[in-house]
């Protein structure tokens, strides 16, 4: 089963969004279900591990790789294989009031 951290939250200054920064750990054997955000969502590797994508094909995701996922645009749906847990920061900027994640179809 995932783990989830909450490390901040704060409002952005001027704005209807807010900031959350988590530790997200996904063990090997797990999922991360599809999903979007109702904003964006920045992402760095602290630990990586073997990925398990939807499509069957396997990927590394190293320490140290980042990147950043867009509003409502689905993302994840995959599973961690091999011995790794997989270990993200992630910081979203989203709207206020809002759930930090929703459901993909």
């Amino acid at each position: 089963m995932c783990s989830s951290d909450l490390l901040k939250t704060a409002d952005l200054t001027g704005t209807d969004k807010e900031i959350i920064i988590a530790v997200l750990e996904v063990p090997p054997g797990a999922t991360i279900a599809r999903h979007t955000h109702p904003g964006e969502e920045a992402v760095y590797v602290l630990e990586g591990a073997k990925l398990l994508m939807p499509d069957g094909k396997e990927i590394d995701r190293p320490a140290g790789q980042a990147g950043v996922n867009v509003r409502d645009v689905p993302h994840a749906g995959y599973k961690v294989v091999g011995d790794k847990a997989l270990k993200i920061l992630t910081v979203h900027i989203v709207d206020k009031g809002k759930p930090m994640t929703v459901p993909a179809p």
